[in-house]
């Protein structure tokens, strides 16, 4: 894993836009991370990659957790393991960082998703509207 740079631009807004795109029809509408301003992310150093641009994790520190705001793998390297590999990365960013959660929020019929972060240990903690979205908010504490 390594942070994004400028020049990784390109490949992570196609990376987002292929990863995303599917889900349009099921939600309704563009998810949120279609609609994020990548140059932007990447010049604060938020936008987290794969060596091989196979996946991505955007990371916001919080106040007591840091928030997951993106997670991305290309469709067809799905299965093998790459986004729990990056919810991982997280965990151990967040512990660095000295923070005892990490955070995340989907759309609530984002059912593969939302039951992939159940089986990896993040709970339900609410539900709320975010920007014309129905979003179910998760958590997960960490062990020291």
């Amino acid at each position: 894993m390594r942070i994004a740079e400028a020049s990784d631009r390109d490949a992570v807004e196609r990376l987002v836009h292929d990863a995303y795109t599917p889900w349009i029809e099921i939600v309704g509408m563009r998810p949120l991370p279609l609609e994020a301003d990548y140059a932007a992310l990447i010049a604060a150093g938020r936008v987290h990659v794969t060596d091989g641009l196979e996946g991505l994790i955007v990371l916001v520190p919080e106040d007591g957790a840091l928030l997951v705001d993106n997670v991305a793998v290309r469709p067809e390297l799905h299965g093998r393991g790459i986004g729990r590999a990056l919810l991982a990365y997280a965990e151990q960013e967040a512990r660095r960082l000295g923070l005892p959660a990490v955070c995340l929020y989907t759309n609530v019929k984002m059912a593969a998703n939302i039951a992939l972060y159940a089986s990896l240990g993040y709970v339900e903690t609410g539900r709320r509207g975010i920007e014309g979205r129905s979003a179910v908010l998760m958590r997960k504490r960490l062990t020291p």
